[in-house]
């Protein structure tokens, strides 16, 4: 019996370029919320955005905030893996001298910029819709980094290799979208956070679902027995799913049809 379902955002639950979760999706998981059935946005996301999001489910959500560097349930923290300060620090560094790659640091209830171009805080202030704050030096920040994020603006296949060379083993590194790749604690990836909240809410594998895209989910396809790729993701990605889907609603729509239908 599934009684968990997590799901990745951009490209997944969030397709097209979309930035907002529509009403019939929203309504679905209020359904499932209902019947007891535990609903999480897994995702390299703030939990504060990610609440905004889910609006008005979003108090009886599950979080896989920051690619599972925070973890929550109804306010309540299950895991927070913060990053070695000092390693997030050089990392910030290294992004900020790389051309076209602007840089997010994230704590537990915001996310902290250095804007280079008016470009970039438009998109993390009015698109994805971060709650953050602008400093002048990122030594200042007075709490635990969870993740130090790159957006390379020009794309991050641009700068992949050169984040990957100089930090793998070092950091857990994810590609997390067309712009975006992610760096934390290297316990730290979606994977460890379901296995964070089935051994909170006492759930065995094949009690889990989870969809998802990209690398940054393989380890959460990984820890279910209901692992469903998208589509449109590579072949690396599809070698993780026992199953394929096109929407993550037709599916939710087809496993639970005395609740959804």
């Amino acid at each position: 019996m599934i009684r968990f379902i997590a799901s990745d955002l951009d490209g997944t639950l969030l397709l097209n370029g979309a930035q907002s979760v529509d009403s019939e999706t929203l309504e679905a998981i209020a359904k499932l919320l209902k019947a007891g059935i535990y609903f999480g946005a897994a995702s390299g996301r703030q939990i504060t955005s990610l609440k905004r999001l889910f609006e008005p489910v979003s108090k009886d959500m599950v979080y896989i905030a920051e690619n599972g560097a925070l973890v929550a349930y109804k306010d309540k923290i299950i895991g927070k893996t913060p990053m070695d300060r000092d390693l997030a620090l050089d990392i910030i560094e290294d992004v900020i001298e790389r051309p076209n790659c602007e840089v997010l640091v994230s704590g537990e209830k915001t996310a902290y910029i250095k804007p280079k171009t008016k470009e970039y805080h438009h998109r993390m202030t009015e698109v994805v819709n971060y709650h953050t704050t602008i400093v002048d030096k990122f030594s200042d920040i007075d709490e635990d980094i969870l993740k130090v994020a790159v957006c390379d603006l020009s794309g991050i296949s641009n700068s992949r290799d050169h984040f990957f060379k100089n930090w793998e083993g070092k950091a857990s590194i994810a590609v997390s979208g067309d712009l975006y790749l992610d760096f934390m604690d290297t316990k730290v990836n979606k994977g460890n956070a379901i296995l964070q909240i089935q051994k909170f809410f006492n759930l065995s594998k094949s009690d889990c679902m989870a969809f998802g895209d990209n690398y940054n989910d393989i380890t959460m396809l990984d820890n279910v027995k209901y692992s469903y790729v998208m589509e449109k993701a590579v072949s690396d990605i599809k070698k993780h799913g026992n199953y394929e889907t096109d929407r993550v609603l037709n599916t939710l729509r087809e496993r639970f049809p005395s609740i959804l239908g």
